[in-house]
């Protein structure tokens, strides 16, 4: 059975995270919302971390997204935290207040209250932002919506695995 580092999540995940971002020699900052820092808290587990790992910052509420992401009032008011917009704006607003390589956020609804129709409990959207060389154009912002099921925790503990999942398949795709 592999080594556990926070709630259900396998160890083997972040130490290839770690690995990936030393080897490129990369920095990493998160904007958290749902997940409240597990995501800082799984990657920091891992002895080195400082070695990648910039910061991050756990901006639940509206004026926090806001104030520490440069998150638009328009896209909060008019999709809501929980949307695709925002998730973009929270990843590229902390990679770029951070000044760092690779910005990743997480933004969504644990439950076991929130969930509405269109964005039920378990509703996710997990956004990457790339900070390519200047004059390179390589940068770039993308987001992924994801439905889990399970109760606050599990839901938690698969958005944060999956969220290194979608970080580590970000800088695959990216030429070095």
């Amino acid at each position: 059975m592999p080594e556990r580092v926070n709630d259900d999540i396998d160890r083997d995940l972040p130490m290839r995270v770690a690995d990936t971002l030393r080897d490129a020699g990369e920095t990493l900052a998160v904007a958290e919302s749902c997940t409240g820092g597990l995501v800082g808290a799984t990657l920091t587990a891992i002895p080195g971390a400082s070695d990648y790992f910039e910061s991050g910052l756990t901006t639940y509420a509206y004026d926090a997204k806001r104030r520490h992401l440069a998150v638009s009032r328009e896209s909060l008011d008019e999709h809501g935290a929980v949307s695709e917009p925002v998730a973009r704006e929270m990843a590229r607003g902390v990679r770029d207040v951070c000044d760092v390589t690779w910005g990743l956020s997480i933004t969504g609804l644990a439950g076991p209250t929130g969930g509405t129709a269109s964005k039920p409990v378990g509703t996710v959207y997990i956004g990457v932002a790339y900070a390519g060389p200047w004059e390179s154009e390589s940068s770039f912002a993308a987001v992924e919506r994801h439905q889990f099921d399970g109760d606050r925790a599990t839901i938690r503990a698969a958005t944060v695995e999956r969220a290194l999942a979608v970080l580590l398949e970000s800088c695959d795709e990216v030429e070095r």
